[in-house]
């Protein structure tokens, strides 16, 4: 049996005219304004323009018709999706103010579904970071913990969640973006297969690997919300043009007859609380009918290097469109190459500044080969490696993240440390499969544990009816605690 499905619910209530969704979003909008002064998820609250949508599903119901799956659901933005006439600025001084005249692909979809946005949210400077303090209006903090980080770069989206402004949250997953705040916020995160979702409309990281996607505060919501923003868009070259697999009516199949591969590299250097709670979680499993073996993919160790060469590389290219002269930031000068070094020496932060010459540099003449090209070779092994598992496994299992939540502060003199925050998502992203986070019990510490599924490419289903045997097994979480300078 799956967990309580609480958007469900809350549509349903509005949809038959039990609750509105002008009463739902107020009730919404008055969380946000208690709590995210200590929080900082949002960005931006679109106050006027959730009321305006939530009229809207009112009177469609007054009408006797059916305003969608997500009725009157409010649900927040990572603030890298364009939204029509509002400021989308991936927590960039380049961007600041910037307004697109269109809506994202996944914007849409939600509006046609009958949600109410309720704003944009706080991340890394253009999806660059593991914890949410490299935006450039100040760090989000972790719900359970104000002194903690929540994680990165949708911090703010999985902050929003875990406090319970929002039900539903969207977030992008260059590297493990969604899953890793997920984990240390102790919400769903789900990275669905690359080309299953639209990233028509999504600000661009790292084109080969970004990818959009849920999250909910269960695995059933954040099926429902993979189902509503998923499929096929022309507008999005990469969008696999097939069905993409609806995945909320398998939830309840169970496990019983897969195999579940415990994969070892995961489970090295992991916190010794984290791999506790994830042998737990395959024990459950076990439990369920499912069988559980250790699996070793060698090639995941390689990860984290070959990501640091594709992902610089790619924003390089991508970022070089902040110029001054189109759109967001200008400062002025006496000529156009001035203005423009001006323009990108003000408006980009250290990590975006960092991560841009790193990626020129292993993209120029004399260097590509050595480094760039030689971490594409080394993506396909992983890609390669990955098969192989799968060939004896439906599924894989590892923590997402390798401790919790850490201190605000903690690592951001020390890059490198903080890029292994990453080292159990980013293979997923190079191999462009999915995987989702499931909160499972806390460390030592009383901070949540994310427990990640891994599967082959459009195994949706499969991955989100293991997660939710997984979720049923997991120990209660307690509420987030909001109170500044840590846990009451």
């Amino acid at each position: 049996m799956t967990s309580p499905r609480p958007s469900t619910f809350l549509a349903n209530a509005v949809r038959s005219g039990a609750r509105s969704a002008v009463d739902v979003l107020e009730e919404h909008l008055a969380i946000i304004e208690s709590g995210d002064g200590e929080v900082h998820a949002f960005n931006l609250v679109t106050v006027d323009l959730a009321r305006e949508q939530a009229i809207a599903v009112d009177r469609t119901v007054h009408a006797g018709e059916d305003p969608g799956p997500l009725a009157g659901v409010p649900v927040a933005l990572k603030d890298n999706l364009c939204t029509r006439g509002v400021p989308t600025t991936c927590s960039s001084h380049i961007l600041e103010g910037w307004r697109p005249p269109y809506d994202a692909t996944v914007v849409d979809r939600l509006h046609r579904a009958g949600a109410v946005m309720v704003g944009k949210t706080n991340m890394d400077e253009f999806a660059m970071g593991s914890s949410t303090e490299s935006s450039a209006f100040g760090p989000t903090r972790n719900p359970h913990d104000t002194s903690r980080v929540p994680g990165g770069s949708s911090g703010g989206s999985a902050a929003a969640v875990a406090a319970g402004f929002v039900p539903l949250a969207l977030g992008s997953d260059t590297g493990g973006s969604i899953r890793q705040p997920a984990a240390l916020c102790g919400v769903v995160g789900m990275k669905p297969t690359y080309g299953t979702v639209s990233r028509y409309g999504l600000v661009a990281f790292a084109s080969s690997l970004d990818q959009i996607g849920p999250f909910a505060t269960t695995v059933a919501d954040a099926a429902l919300l993979f189902d509503v923003i998923g499929g096929h868009d022309p507008c999005d070259s990469t969008s696999l043009n097939r069905p993409t697999p609806r995945v909320l009516s398998v939830l309840d199949d169970g496990v019983a007859g897969l195999t579940v591969g415990l994969l070892t590299e995961f489970l090295d250097g992991a916190d010794p609380d984290v791999v506790a709670r994830t042998r737990e979680a395959a024990d459950a499993l076990a439990a369920a009918g499912a069988r559980v073996e250790e699996v070793s993919v060698p090639e995941v160790v390689l990860g984290l290097s070959a990501y640091y060469l594709i992902a610089p590389g790619e924003a390089s290219s991508n970022l070089a469109r902040y110029d001054g002269v189109r759109y967001g930031l200008r400062v002025d000068a006496a000529d156009t190459v001035a203005m423009n070094r001006a323009t990108r020496s003000a408006g980009f932060g250290a990590e975006v500044k960092r991560r841009i010459m790193l990626g020129t540099y292993v993209l120029s003449a004399g260097y590509m080969d050595a480094y760039y090209n030689q971490a594409l070779r080394v993506r396909t092994k992983i890609i390669e490696g990955f098969a192989t598992a799968y060939r004896r496994c439906d599924v894989l299992l590892g923590p997402t993240t390798p401790t919790t939540a850490f201190p605000v502060g903690a690592k951001t003199g020390d890059p490198l440390t903080m890029y292994l925050s990453d080292v159990c998502t980013i293979p997923t992203n190079l191999a462009g499969h999915p995987a989702v986070s499931v909160p499972f019990g806390t460390g030592d510490d009383g901070l949540p544990v994310g427990v990640q599924v891994l599967g082959p490419a459009l195994s949706e289903g499969t991955i989100l009816k293991v997660a939710a045997v997984v979720e049923a097994a997991a120990p209660p979480l307690a509420a987030p605690v909001l109170a500044v300078g840590g846990r009451a």
